[in-house]
């Protein structure tokens, strides 16, 4: 049976976790704006960080926080949700920052648990919605295609062409917007090369696998922006 437990409560399974429980690339292991607050999550926002454990396997998590939002005004992106509510301690809205299951249990429901655990806990402190920068599953298939493009596929049935924003819709978030900047990622060409397993031997705009969109590479600094799209959720 699965149980959903605050980190803050079981400092046990922080120590437990694995590379595995990401699916995230390496390269987004190394955002500026995760190196300098990720740690601080945990302490700053303790009811927003939870795992989900199955006996004694932990098999998930999913990672939040709380931020101001005025008149309904977005982020530009992942970096500034995290960066405005780490520096306001707080705010009106809560905003997803990453979920993450197993290899072996991803396809059981464990995300939809995860974001209804975090609905929930909205509304028991007092936000009026869950805000979430949502990483497309299929766009790594087209990453020349604009987020402002993707964002409209649909397929026949009119479900979303993208299985993680169908997940959303299903869940009853609505789609607010495309966020084509939302996470930047910046270091020296070495490092790209070590984390992607490929060379970039000159200046020139990259296709990689596994991106959302391409990485551009200018005088050995390479820079990778992000998109996502916005979703947002009604609290429980």
């Amino acid at each position: 049976m699965i149980e959903l437990v605050r980190y803050a409560d079981r400092p046990d399974l922080r120590e437990r976790r694995t590379d595995e429980l990401s699916d995230f690339p390496e390269y987004m292991k190394h955002n500026a704006m995760s190196w300098r607050y990720w740690r601080r999550l945990y302490d700053d926002f303790p009811a927003f960080q939870l795992a989900a454990v199955d006996g004694d396997e932990l098999i998930g998590e999913v990672h939040a926080l709380s931020l101001p939002v005025q008149d309904g005004e977005l982020p530009v992106g992942w970096d500034e949700a995290f960066g405005r509510g780490m520096e306001a301690g707080g705010g009106n809205v809560v905003s997803l920052l990453a979920i993450s299951v197993t290899p072996e249990r991803r396809g059981q429901g464990v995300p939809q648990l995860l974001i209804g655990a975090i609905r929930r806990t909205a509304a028991e402190t007092g936000h009026e919605s869950v805000i979430a920068p949502v990483r497309p599953t299929l766009k790594e298939r087209y990453p020349l295609i604009l987020i402002e493009h993707y964002v409209g596929w649909r397929r026949a049935d009119g479900s979303h062409f993208d299985p993680r924003l169908r997940t959303h819709e299903r869940l009853g978030g609505t789609i607010v917007a495309p966020a084509p900047r939302s996470m930047l990622i910046e270091a020296p060409v070495a490092d790209w090369q070590e984390w992607t397993g490929m060379p970039f031997p000159e200046d020139g705009t990259y296709v990689v696998p596994g991106m959302l969109a391409p990485l551009e590479v200018r005088g050995g600094v390479g820079t990778h922006t992000e998109p996502n799209v916005w979703v947002r959720h009604e609290v429980l």
